[in-house]
């Protein structure tokens, strides 16, 4: 006789060999015992296999995920929730379970675990999810240890205004001007050579490399569309739902009517433009602005959005 066997990973025939043998049993009155002699035989065919191969249960992918930051600059839990329920309320459908990097970068004073654990709790009554860390304090390493969050590193927004340069006075320009029309002497004069003691000037900084990324159809809700390291150009619309980001400056030519981040890496310099002015919402070096009711004399108009300090400033194009 035998038996087939198959496996998820073998198959094969085991063959079972019977032999009965008669032995005369003194004892047993001339009766005769019959002895039973089992053998087997495994024979694998490892050509066959009726395995097939399990589709992965996970799968490892880096991914651009852009992040609400909400500074701190008080532990205060009451403090906390307080304003950031009133900010909420403005646009609550909006923030509604939203994923927040907690920076801690704007506190006088390192915080213990406790209190960030208590700023946490705030931000989740609110209504808000903090999903990670960031601060430039020596104690982030040890906070993200204790309560077992990430530190988010490449999440960073600028802590200081940006500096505006002043126009000179009258008096200081008029001198400078006076200056100006002095015929230098020969021994300064373009030809000559420059004096030892002359402190040449820095070179100047070049130009960021690469060129814009160019992006010529429909941003659809839920997709998102980021241009690492360059300016992003999309000649299409970008509908409601739909998040577009850029490490420099955007540039809509159609209707914004998604999310639209410019100097995601906190570059303070960089704007956003659009055809049409419908957003959700606009960011520049992490300082953002949501859209609940687009303001009448922004609406469908063509508009440009820049950051002048802490402050996200907006204004019609060409007027």
């Amino acid at each position: 006789m035998f038996i087939s066997i198959e496996s998820a990973i073998l198959t094969g025939t085991l063959r079972i060999f019977l032999d009965r043998e008669a032995i005369p049993d003194p004892g047993a009155g001339g009766r005769s015992v019959h002895e039973v002699s089992l053998s087997t035989n495994l024979e694998l065919d490892l050509s066959k296999s009726t395995a097939t191969p399990s589709p992965a249960v996970i799968d490892i992918r880096y991914g651009q995920v852009g992040l609400v930051q909400v500074r701190i600059r008080t532990t205060d839990a009451g403090s906390i929730l307080d304003e950031l329920t009133g900010r909420i309320a403005t646009a609550p459908h909006f923030f509604r379970r939203t994923a927040v990097c907690l920076d801690l970068s704007g506190l006088a004073n390192e915080p213990s675990p406790a209190e960030v654990r208590a700023a946490i709790e705030a931000i989740r009554r609110a209504g808000m999810l903090a999903v990670g860390l960031t601060g430039d304090c020596a104690a982030t390493a040890a906070i993200s240890t204790a309560l077992s969050l990430p530190i988010i590193t490449s999440f960073r927004v600028p802590s200081r205004p940006v500096p505006v340069v002043q126009p000179p006075e009258p008096a200081v320009q008029a001198a400078v001007q006076a200056t100006a029309r002095v015929p230098l002497p020969a021994s300064q004069s373009p030809g000559a050579p420059a004096a030892a003691s002359a402190v040449p000037e820095p070179p100047a900084e070049p130009p960021p490399a690469g060129s814009a990324m160019i992006h010529a159809h429909t941003v659809r809700s839920g997709q998102r569309i980021y241009a690492r390291g360059r300016d992003l150009i999309v000649t299409a619309a970008v509908g409601a739902g739909a998040e577009i980001m850029a490490d420099g400056c955007v540039h809509i030519y159609g209707s914004l009517r998604g999310r639209a981040m410019a100097g995601a890496h906190g570059q303070t310099e960089a704007r956003v433009f659009c055809q049409q002015f419908y957003a959700e919402l606009v960011s520049i070096a992490g300082v953002f602005r949501v859209f609940e009711t687009i303001p009448a004399e922004l609406a469908g108009a063509p508009v440009q959005a820049w950051l002048a300090g802490d402050d996200l400033h907006f204004a019609r194009i060409g007027g």
